[in-house]
């Protein structure tokens, strides 16, 4: 297939997924049009793409959403082309993706990541995930969002649930606290054996998101929490922003590229503590 043609397809599917997953989030917060929206450009002189990105703060049930989706191109800086697979050659790249985060008002709903991407250089690979990380420990709900991630993976691949799950407890780990940031999920980068089935399995992880942080959000959010139960929310969201903000790659790449700071920051709670 062309090129060309997986580019405007996985943008597509990313663009479009944007849209269901703020549909989502309005059918459980029990509005509609409750999300900001901001289009960024990338390029200063010449167009490199952009993107936009949709915030929702301070409702009844999300203290914060963030939905990003972004298509940008252009060249990589010296700084950062050796470390990217395919720029031997040329340093010109394309990349496309979309990225989510979910924190809300109630502390027994576990703060909820999910980013899927596209990059292309001299050849292209997709990346990205999920992970959930609770304030407040369930080791039932710990069991089922695993369950239903081993399903998911199962229908691509057996072997993927096992090597995903360690790749994404290796990553979102924090070294300097010596702990996870949450219960895990899964975690791929560099899918690039068969773009049919890669792109199968990355719609698939989409869609398996979206049924996920549904759930997770009818059973928890009816759970009565405590000034204690928040305070505890608060300090496990500083842990989330140590790591976001010292170890993530995604932050990393979208800052050293050019994106939008907003939209790159877009994951961090409103509020959190330090003991």
């Amino acid at each position: 297939m062309d090129k060309i043609i997986k580019k405007k397809l996985v943008r597509n599917w990313f663009k479009t997924l944007q849209e269901v997953l703020c549909h989502e989030i309005e059918d459980l917060e029990g509005k509609s049009n409750i999300f900001k929206h901001t289009n960024w450009e990338r390029g200063i002189k010449s167009n490199e793409g952009g993107g936009q990105f949709r915030i929702f703060e301070n409702g009844k049930i999300f203290e914060k959403v963030g939905v990003n989706f972004s298509e940008v191109f252009g060249k990589f800086s010296k700084g950062i082309r050796n470390k990217i697979p395919g720029t031997k050659k040329s340093s010109r790249f394309w990349a496309s993706g979309i990225s989510v985060v979910i924190h809300s008002q109630n502390p027994h709903v576990p703060a909820m990541h999910f980013n899927t991407r596209y990059i292309f250089t001299s050849h292209g690979w997709f990346g990205g995930g999920m992970d959930v990380t609770p304030s407040i420990k369930d080791k039932k709900l710990e069991n089922w969002f695993h369950s239903e991630l081993k399903k998911s993976c199962n229908k691509h691949n057996k072997n993927y649930y096992k090597k995903y799950k360690k790749w994404c407890d290796e990553y979102f780990y924090l070294p300097h606290r010596k702990e996870p940031r949450g219960i895990g999920g899964i975690f791929f980068d560099y899918k690039k054996n068969n773009w049919e089935k890669d792109f199968a399995f990355v719609r698939e992880v989409g869609i398996t998101f979206k049924n996920i942080s549904r759930e997770i959000i009818l059973k928890k959010n009816k759970k009565k929490w405590t000034k204690k139960d928040k305070e505890i929310q608060y300090e496990k969201r500083g842990r989330y922003v140590e790591f976001n903000l010292l170890y993530d790659r995604g932050t990393k790449f979208g800052l050293q590229t050019g994106g939008n700071v907003e939209a790159i920051l877009m994951s961090l709670p409103p509020v959190a503590k330090w003991k």
